[in-house]
């Protein structure tokens, strides 16, 4: 098969043969029809995950087709549509066995711990715990780009800050998760304020639902304030405050970096809840936090990582009854040859959207 593949971290992957992937026991292979590309891919082609062992297929947001399943699948066949999540659980485990298979002690993770879908095929393992249904309704494009966008700011939104109507939600970063939230926001009947550094982003923000607009700086921390990290535009906290009547009720970091995770917080009126989207990864891991203010306010702070396969069918209908349209957010598909390229440059920040490969 072809796939793109990289034998050391940072290094211009190639697109050429590999050997076809094999199911194992319990998983199947999936014939790859679309696959989104995402910042955590480009993450891991840095050498930001240990999990990663060279040489390497990145990708990790897929749809497609099962080819061929092992001896002891019973739910699935060859000829079914299928997506996964990016954290898929092993199904015994006491996180698994409590529903939580985001978690999973023994997880695996397609385009990290093994081998990912910037390929023709992708192997899959524990099929009937980890394998969604795709509805006819929905395309392999819009499915892909579900991937680690959509179900990941859905289970933020619904499942971790418990979002309700007619509250305030801040998103910091308008990358494919934060423009997702806003969305998934929307139809909930929140209200949004959109927090980038970038005009296009928030133009595509205000497009998908987003009520107020505010462009942040790069750089506008006061270096005389030893409790503010540099980096910290103040003003765009301020003026989330103002929109929102004193605070968001729920804001969240969707991009993954130390000013948008203080700023995030910083932006809550009191008993707010923030809940971290964006990997904090290389030097962001140790990231600080306005802990004075959690304290005082009795702020909530979670953490969210993907989504549970059970958990698909509730954004899916939402998804099939209209109420958000994930192609909305596809900013352009491109073929597998071209996905070198367009992985180099994203951690450049510029474009708007999701990218899909489509054609491999």
């Amino acid at each position: 098969m072809r796939a793109l593949v990289f034998d050391r971290f940072g290094d211009i992957p190639m697109v050429r043969d590999v050997r076809d992937p094999a199911p194992t026991d319990h998983g199947v292979v999936v014939q790859v029809a679309a696959t989104g590309l995402c910042r955590s891919d480009w993450h891991g082609w840095q050498g930001h995950d240990p999990g990663i062992r060279l040489p390497h297929v990145p990708g990790h947001e897929l749809a497609g087709v099962v080819v061929a399943a092992g001896g002891t699948v019973r739910r699935w066949h060859r000829g079914d549509r299928v997506t996964v999540p990016f954290v898929c659980g092993c199904g015994s485990c006491a996180q698994c066995v409590s529903g939580n298979h985001q978690v999973c002690d023994h997880q695996t993770q397609p385009g990290f711990t093994q081998w990912g879908s910037f390929a023709e095929y992708v192997a899959l393992d524990h099929a009937d715990v980890n394998l969604v249904r795709i509805p006819e309704a929905i395309d392999a494009v819009a499915a892909a780009s579900l991937g680690c966008r959509f179900v990941t700011a859905f289970r933020a939104l619904v499942d971790q800050a418990r979002l309700a109507p007619g509250e305030w939600l801040s998103v910091y970063g308008c990358g494919g998760v934060g423009l997702s939230a806003i969305m998934i926001a929307r139809a909930i009947g929140a209200r949004v304020v959109a927090v980038d550094i970038s005009a296009e982003r928030l133009a595509l923000a205000q497009a998908v639902g987003a009520e107020v607009m505010v462009e942040a700086q790069r750089e506008r921390g006061d270096a005389s304030a030893a409790r503010i990290p540099p980096g910290i535009d103040l003003s765009a906290i301020a003026r989330v405050r103002d929109a929102t009547g004193g605070g968001a009720h729920v804001s969240i970091d969707a991009l993954g970096s130390a000013t948008t995770c203080w700023s995030s917080v910083a932006s809550l009126r009191k008993r707010g809840r923030h809940v971290q989207i964006g990997l904090m990864l290389a030097d962001d891991r140790v990231a600080p936090v306005p802990m004075d203010a959690v304290i005082a306010n009795e702020l909530e702070l979670y953490g969210s990582h993907g989504m549970q396969a059970h958990r698909y069918p509730e954004l899916l209908a939402m998804i099939e009854s209209s109420a958000i349209d994930p192609r909305k957010l596809v900013g352009k598909t491109i073929a597998l040859d071209a996905a070198a390229a367009e992985l180099a440059a994203m951690d450049s920040f510029t474009g708007a959207g999701i990218t899909v490969i489509d054609r491999f």
